[in-house]
C-alpha cells in the first residue's frame, strides 16, 4: 500500500504508540479511503498487518456527534455473536496521539457492492447474497441485549413516536422551501403507527453497500459502518433495506424499475417473508416502515438543501430528491 502523501497527523507518532498496543514494530502506512465517511477512515498497514484505522474528525463537534467509541463498542459486543462484524483490537482516547480518538478493526479481504443490482455477478449468487444480507439482518435483531451488555446502548420503547417527532422538528426548524409532501408523509406516519414495540439493536443504516462479502461465496463477510447504530424498533432497519425496491435505477441503483427475476434477486415480499421466518416471527409487510424510511430521507436531503443555502456544501443535482423520497413514502401509504 503506498503511504498517503499527507496527513493530518503525525505517522511516525502513531507507529511509536502502535508499537506499544499491537504485535509488531515498524512504520505505519496510511491511506485514506475516499467518499462518504463522516468519520475519517483509513487503511492501514502496520506490524505485517493490515487495519482499518476510524477517527473522529478534527475541531468542534456535537456532544453526540461522531461517537467512535459507541461504534468500537457494540463491534466488540457482536464479536460473541453470530452477527459478522471484524475484529477491533484497539480504542484510544488519547487525543495526544493523532488528534482525536480513533479505533482500529482488521482489514477484511472481499467485495463492496454499491448498486444494488449487483452487475457482473451471476443470477444465482445474486439471490444467495440477497438471502445472506436478509439473513444477516435477522441476526442482528436477534441478538440477546442483556447477554452482549447492550441493554443500556440507547433507549426503550416509543420509537416511532420518538422518530416522528424529532424528524419533523429537524425539518420545520432548518427548512428553506415548503416540500408539501414531507408534512403530509409525516402526519400520515403519525397516525398510522404500528401497536407493536419490539426494541432490538438496530444498525441505523442496513444496506448492501455496508457489506462486504467474501472474496468469492456470495455470502457477507461482515457488516460495517455502526455510527447510526442504537436501540431502536428492529422493523426500521427493515423498511430503510428495503428502499431499493422502491427506488428507480437512477435514484441510488433501486430495483424498482429491473427486471428482478432475470436478475436473480427475490422481490421485496420474498425478501421480507424470509426475514420474518428467519426470525421465527409472523410477517408483518405493513408499508408503514419503509415509508417512514423516506420520511426519514427526505428530511435529510432536505437538511443537505438548507445547508447549500447557507453556503455549506453543495446540493448540486439531489435537491429534488427530498420530494422524491417524500413522494415515494405517500405512494407506499396509498396517499
Amino acid at each position: 500500500m503506498t503511504k498517503t502523501p499527507t496527513l493530518p497527523f503525525d505517522p511516525n507518532r502513531l507507529a511509536d504508540y502502535l508499537s506499544g498496543v499491537l504485535p509488531g514494530t515498524g512504520p505505519v502506512a496510511l491511506e485514506q479511503i475516499a467518499g462518504g465517511h463522516s468519520n475519517p477512515t483509513y487503511f492501514m498497514d502496520f506490524g505485517g498487518a493490515r487495519y482499518v484505522l476510524r477517527k473522529q474528525p478534527p475541531g468542534e463537534l456535537l456532544p453526540s456527534a461522531h461517537a467512535i467509541d459507541r461504534e468500537f463498542r457494540v463491534i466488540n459486543a457482536l464479536a460473541a455473536t453470530d452477527v459478522p462484524v471484524p475484529a477491533a483490537p484497539h480504542y484510544c482516547a488519547d487525543r495526544e496521539v493523532i488528534g482525536t480518538p480513533f479505533y482500529l478493526m482488521e482489514r477484511l479481504d472481499g467485495r463492496v457492492f454499491h448498486d444494488n443490482s449487483l452487475p457482473g455477478i451471476a443470477p444465482a449468487d445474486r439471490t444467495a447474497m440477497f438471502q445472506s444480507m436478509c439473513d444477516t439482518l435477522a441476526k442482528l435483531h436477534s441478538v440477546d441485549l442483556d447477554a452482549a451488555g447492550l441493554s443500556d446502548f440507547g433507549r426503550h420503547g416509543d420509537f416511532y413516536t420518538r422518530q416522528i417527532g424529532r424528524w419533523t422538528k429537524q425539518y420545520e426548524a432548518g427548512k428553506t422551501r415548503e416540500i408539501d409532501e414531507i408534512p403530509q408523509l409525516a402526519a400520515w406516519l403519525d397516525a398510522h403507527k404500528p401497536a407493536s414495540d419490539e426494541t432490538t439493536l438496530v444498525h441505523g443504516d442496513f444496506r448492501l453497500g455496508n457489506l462486504i462479502f467474501h472474496p468469492t461465496k456470495p455470502e457477507v463477510l461482515g457488516v460495517l459502518d455502526w455510527e447510526l447504530s442504537t436501540l431502536g424498533h428492529p422493523l426500521s432497519d427493515l423498511g430503510y433495506n428495503l428502499m431499493p425496491w422502491t427506488n428507480l435505477a437512477e435514484e441510488y441503483h433501486g430495483l424498482g424499475d429491473r427486471d428482478l427475476a432475470a436478475l436473480g434477486i427475490p422481490d421485496a415480499a420474498a425478501y421480507t417473508a424470509r426475514y420474518f421466518a428467519t426470525r421465527g416471527l409472523p410477517v408483518d409487510d405493513s408499508p408503514f416502515y419503509t415509508a417512514f424510511a423516506y420520511f426519514r430521507l427526505a428530511v435529510i436531503f432536505e437538511g443537505i438543501v438548507a445547508r447549500a443555502a447557507k453556503g455549506i456544501g453543495s446540493a448540486e443535482g439531489i435537491d429534488h430528491l427530498s420530494r422524491v423520497w417524500a413522494r415515494h413514502g405517500l405512494d407506499l401509504a396509498g396517499e
